[in-house]
């Protein structure tokens, strides 16, 4: 059976920092699910743990007493609306969120691609695209290499542009400079882990084989993938479904595909 389209479990609301919209609020992401006959949604507000060194300036305001603003999330018959949070990985493959805290949401989403974030994510002089591609290998490696309840958690947006922000090429060219060797070992761990992939970018990345390679590998590698539209605004919100469905179309998805989270 086709990947049917049930889902959007990366979703910002006014709470997030880059948001700010007072229109994308948690009744209207609810709205949006309601009218997309989507079976679930999840809230994935920006967060950096208090309890966690390191937060840049920008991350600082985003804790946990931040994004609670937003419960108790409104509910719908038919429709499961989850807690969770989009934290990050910063230069020293440090996670901005302690193992106490993971207990307060159902998802964890983890950005590795966010290397558009000088000398938080990335220290400035990574600039080649050589560079680039090894380091995010490293970041991706390292997150997996750490002790985290992976059942519950998703590798957000994997080929988002912001992987070549301030590099000397393109994310295509970024992705190009991995082997399929490389990223099949990489895919292999994460299906291994149960971690969740993230289908999340440019409707115009679908027609790009570049930018499709690693999910077809990350298929092979037995990888399970989940849709997240990252929506800020609610004007993302309406492009969400189409590319949706461009992209379950473009990589062939079936249903032995999804991701199933892990209720604990």
């Amino acid at each position: 059976m086709r990947f049917i389209i049930d889902h959007d479990m990366h979703l910002h609301s006014q709470l997030s920092l880059c948001s700010g919209d007072p229109e994308q609020t948690t009744h209207n992401l609810l709205r949006y699910a309601k009218e997309m006959g989507f079976r679930k949604i999840c809230l994935t507000d920006h967060f950096w743990d208090a309890g966690v060194e390191g937060a840049s300036n920008w991350y600082k305001e985003q804790d946990y007493a931040h994004i609670a603003k937003a419960l108790p999330l409104p509910q719908e018959e038919g429709i499961v609306f989850d807690f969770g949070c989009e934290t990050d990985f910063d230069r020293f493959m440090r996670l901005g969120i302690s193992g106490e805290r993971m207990r307060n949401f159902a998802f964890i989403i983890v950005p590795t691609s966010h290397l558009h974030m000088s000398g938080f994510t990335i220290d400035e002089s990574v600039t080649s695209v050589s560079a680039r591609a090894k380091l995010y290998m490293e970041r991706n490696h390292a997150l997996l290499d750490m002790d985290l309840p992976f059942e519950k958690m998703g590798l957000a947006h994997f080929t988002c542009p912001l992987i070549a922000r301030n590099c000397e090429g393109g994310h295509a060219d970024i992705i190009n400079a991995i082997s399929d060797s490389a990223f099949a070992e990489l895919f292999e761990r994460i299906a291994k882990s149960g971690m969740g992939v993230e289908l999340n970018m440019p409707q115009r990345d679908c027609a790009s084989a570049e930018i499709l390679r690693p999910y077809r590998i990350a298929r092979a590698c037995g990888c399970k993938f989940y849709l997240g539209s990252d929506a800020h605004t609610p004007k993302d919100l309406f492009y969400a479904r189409t590319r949706f469905e461009a992209m379950v179309e473009a990589l062939g998805l079936s249903e032995d595909d999804k991701f199933a989270l892990a209720r604990k």
